[in-house]
C-alpha cells in the first residue's frame, strides 16, 4: 500500500522519535513502515526471529521463559548501542517497540526467583534509555490478536493460546498505567486494517499530528467507530 509523504513544513511540531507498542498481532510493524514511509524516517525494528528460544518458548513458557527474556534483554543492549551510534546519522526514527517495555514480559513470564535474577542483570546493565517523542500503544482484544496470529502463519507462533494473549494484554494495560515518560496515543485497532487501508491508516496518521501538536494530558484515546472509517 503506497502513502502519503508529509510535508512535515505544514506543521508546527512533529515527533522525531515514534515508538509504536502493543502485543503480538497487533500491527506494530506495519505501522511502524507505514508511518516510516509518511515521515521519511528511518526505521528500528525489533528482531524476534533472531531469538533461538522463542519458538520453544511458545510450546513451553514456564521452561523457557528465563532463557527467551535474557536473549531478548542482550539483544537491547546492543541495539541501543547501535542507535546511540546511529543517531549521529539518523536522528529521526520509527520503532515498532518501546525499550523501557523488557520487564513488562519478564513479569508475565517469569517465576519470582526467575523475576528477581532479571531484574539484577537489568539493572546492572544499567540500560540508558532513550525516550520517544510519541507513543502509539495499539490494542485489540484477545480474540483478534488470536486470529491475526493465525492468519499471518509463522510457524514458530502455532502454539500461541488465547490464555496467553490475554495474559499479555492484561500486562500491557497494566504497564501504560503507570508509563509516564513520554505521551501515549492508545488506538483501538480492533476496526483498522492498518496494511490494506489506506483510509484506516491516514485517519490514525491524522489523530497522530492533532494529538502531538495540540496534546490534551498525557494520553488521548482513538477509538474508531464503524461510521467513521
Amino acid at each position: 500500500m503506497e502513502v502519503h509523504v508529509l510535508d512535515l513544513t505544514q506543521y508546527k511540531k512533529v515527533p522525531k522519535f515514534i515508538a509504536v507498542e502493543g502485543p503480538i498481532g497487533v500491527g506494530k510493524t506495519t505501522l511502524a513502515q507505514l508511518l516510516a514511509d509518511s515521515f521519511g524516517y528511518e526505521t528500528f525494528l525489533e528482531k524476534p526471529a533472531e531469538n533461538p528460544f522463542l519458538a520453544d518458548f511458545y510450546k513451553n513458557p514456564s521452561k523457557n521463559a528465563l532463557a527467551t527474556q535474557l536473549f531478548f534483554l542482550f539483544q537491547r543492549v546492543k541495539q541501543i548501542q547501535e542507535l546511540k551510534q546511529d543517531d549521529i546519522f539518523f536522528p529521526v526514527r520509527i520503532s515498532d517497540f518501546l525499550l523501557d517495555k523488557d520487564q513488562l514480559f519478564a513479569k508475565a513470564t517469569l517465576s519470582d526467583q526467575e523475576l528477581d535474577l532479571y531484574k539484577q542483570i537489568y539493572n546492572y546493565l544499567s540500560l540508558d534509555l532513550p525516550t520517544p517523542d510519541l507513543v502509539i500503544y495499539l490494542q485489540a482484544e484477545s480474540k483478534t490478536l488470536f486470529e491475526r496470529v493465525l492468519l499471518r502463519g509463522i510457524d514458530m507462533e502455532k502454539n500461541i493460546t488465547l490464555k496467553y494473549l490475554d495474559i499479555l494484554n492484561e500486562s500491557y494495560k497494566e504497564f501504560f498505567l503507570q508509563y509516564d515518560r513520554s505521551p501515549v496515543l492508545i488506538v483501538n485497532s480492533d476496526l483498522l486494517d492498518l496494511a490494506n487501508n489506506k483510509n484506516d491508516y491516514n485517519l490514525l496518521l491524522d489523530k497522530l499530528l492533532e494529538y502531538f501538536n495540540n496534546p490534551q494530558g498525557r494520553m488521548m484515546y482513538f477509538n474508531p467507530s464503524p461510521s467513521l472509517l
